[in-house]
């Protein structure tokens, strides 16, 4: 991976050009492959030897004396975390002066990614940056000073606390409620809270000192009733342990107690939890109700939740991607390892001849193109993605603003479209290993359960369809969407004039046009329940364009790369994503421009 890796960030997006700017003018190409090189000895050192272990020994918990649970995991995590947390990658992005590196959001990108491949569920770090990171960009300078800065430097962990038991992902119906106690607790206005929230990732450990929750919560109004809707959310710090303004610890546990866990099919070394808030089990100057901290303006929680939440989005899909790398790199080892069957010659298989290597046979090249297509191209989205994060943050102002919008468009494209093709690849990884893929002898069925969570994790393939069809390619008179085609077509004019390219770059012109027109005919009667019936389809055919924009973008690069093998590589699964991918996107746009109601108008009795 590393070549590969190498060859996206120096030569196709060009990270050094970033050092040219005054926040990463101290870094040079020398220290991001020094951070590289760090994260990825990490990840060998300390991950991936107790991949399967966290996967066979799974969180438990213990009863303590007053009754409480507390969560048992293999000292292995606690070891990772700590030597993460010492990497100081925590504050990887952050200012010098709040003890960060300053490093840019896609070399940090890049040098995470090594943990998502050693050990997906050891290296979920990924909430507690996203926890700190929303509170420096909504929180009060004391909410910095005492959560955000104690969770770059690793002393607590962060969550983000939104579905609940009855709700799911339909946060307008959460239920737990948030009633003020002093507006003038210098915290932040103190409210008191009390409901449930399940699907807690790293709800409850003791690897940290502290557990920061951020809550959404509804207050009440003067009826006590809680408003309809997501309109009446807001957000709440609620700490594990209660702190005081200088961050320590006052020794009162706040009132919010682990119900118990959750077993899933995959990220078994992550604790996953359902948490009660407010019910009374550790009573707080004597009452019941978890203290929290309101983030923000009442009303507004979901609005800086949703800061949280684009960036765990991208995260998500880089874990899906890693995951599908992993078990990709495992079948290409196995493939050239293991010897099975015999190829056909003019007269048919010479059953005397000895077998040969699995990779000598044509379908299994198949199944391995298409998985370095999917896992190799999304990892170049992502990383295109993180430079654009760079750019909006750093940018001068017309370019940073059209960095903000090509990421509005983008991001349900970089959660999902890997979520559910790097899966696909994780299931040829399987077929590859034939009937040894399916036992724990070898580690590609434990990388297919990881990343089976990663199309639910952040949202579901319809939530992230419904934001792309129905608010993504609208917003502002459709202006992301024309970004998009604009750098979408400078790729196509440059690859028309290469020969080996141009069939390529005229297909992909006609997928885009067809995206453009579709787009249009899905909205044409300005009915939503039509234009979003199909609107899963339509972000399959938009994330396939999308990824074979990716790779004519490589295939331009190609002439810089002097690894021959790997420039070699770059053209087959070009050629491969072109010749067997995009067409299908044809089919799926067929049914959005038709706006096909057969799934919406089957009667219930019928199914």
């Amino acid at each position: 991976m590393r070549p590969f890796l190498d060859f996206l960030l120096n030569d196709w997006l060009n990270a050094e050009s970033l050092t040219q700017r005054p926040r990463f003018a101290e870094h040079s190409r020398e220290t991001f492959d020094a951070v590289l090189d760090t994260c990825e000895r990490i990840a060998r050192e300390k991950y991936a030897p107790f991949n399967r272990l966290v996967d066979t020994e799974e969180p438990r918990t213990e009863a303590n004396a007053d009754g409480s649970l507390r969560v048992v995991l293999p000292q292995a995590t606690y070891r990772a975390r700590e030597a993460y947390a010492e990497s100081g990658m925590l504050a990887a992005a952050q200012d010098y002066e709040h003890g960060g590196m300053q490093l840019p959001y896609l070399v940090e990108a890049a040098a995470n990614a090594f943990f998502g491949k050693a050990s997906i569920s050891i290296g979920a770090n990924l909430l507690t940056v996203g926890n700190a990171n929303l509170l420096m960009a909504h929180g009060t300078e004391l909410q910095k000073q005492v959560f955000a800065a104690n969770e770059f430097n690793g002393r607590w962990a962060g969550t983000m606390c939104l579905s609940e038991p009855q709700a799911g992902s339909s946060l307008s119906d959460i239920a737990t409620r948030a009633v003020l106690e002093s507006a003038d607790d210098p915290l932040g206005p103190r409210y008191r809270l009390r409901g449930n929230k399940m699907w807690i990732s790293s709800g409850e450990h003791e690897m940290t000192e502290n557990i920061v929750h951020l809550v959404l919560a509804k207050i009440p109004g003067a009826d006590g009733k809680l408003v309809p809707g997501v309109k009446g959310i807001s957000l709440f710090i609620v700490p594990k342990k209660l702190v005081d303004t200088q961050g320590q610890l006052t020794g009162v546990r706040n009132d919010v107690s682990l119900a118990g866990l959750n077993h899933k099919l995959g990220w078994r070394g992550t604790t996953n939890t359902l948490l009660n808030f407010g019910e009374g089990q550790f009573p707080v100057e004597g009452q019941a109700g978890a203290v929290g901290y309101l983030v923000g303006q009442p009303g507004e929680g979901l609005k800086c939740m949703f800061h949280m939440m684009n960036e765990a989005r991208i995260g998500i899909g880089m874990a899906a991607t890693m995951l599908g790398m992993a078990g990709y790199e495992a079948s290409l080892d196995y493939a050239k390892t293991r010897t099975q069957g015999r190829p056909v010659g003019p007269a048919g298989k010479d059953a005397a001849a000895p077998p040969v290597p699995l990779i000598e046979h044509a379908d299994i090249r198949r199944m391995l193109l298409a998985q370095k297509s999917y896992c190799e191209g999304s990892l170049a989205l992502l990383l295109y993605c993180a430079k654009l994060v760079d750019e909006q943050h750093t940018g001068e102002p017309a370019a940073a603003d059209e960095a903000r919008l090509l990421l509005e468009v983008l991001t349900p494209i970089a959660k999902s479209w890997p979520s559910e093709n790097c899966l696909e690849a994780n299931s040829l990884a399987i077929q590859i290993h034939g009937g040894y893929g399916y036992t724990r002898d070898f580690p590609v069925e434990q990388y297919w359960r990881d990343n089976r969570l990663n199309m639910i994790h952040e949202g579901t393939h319809g939530i992230q369809a419904m934001d792309l069809l129905g608010r993504k390619v609208l917003m502002e008179g459709g202006r992301g969407l024309k970004v998009l085609a604009g750098r979408i077509n400078a790729t196509i004019e440059q690859a028309l004039q290469r020969p080996e390219l141009a069939a390529h770059a005229n297909a992909l012109a006609q997928v885009l046009a067809r995206v453009g027109g579709v787009t249009q005919a899905a909205w044409a009667t300005g009915e939503p329940a039509q234009a979003l019936a199909n609107a899963v389809p339509y972000m399959q055919a938009f994330g396939h364009m999308v990824l074979a924009w990716t790779w004519l973008d490589l295939s331009l690069k190609v002439d810089a790369i002097e690894n021959e093998a790997l420039a070699a590589g770059v053209a087959g699964a070009t050629t491969y994503f072109f010749h067997y991918e995009l067409p299908r996107a044809e089919p799926w746009l067929r049914v959005v421009e038709q706006r096909d109601m057969t799934c919406a108008q089957l009667p219930v009795e019928a199914f």
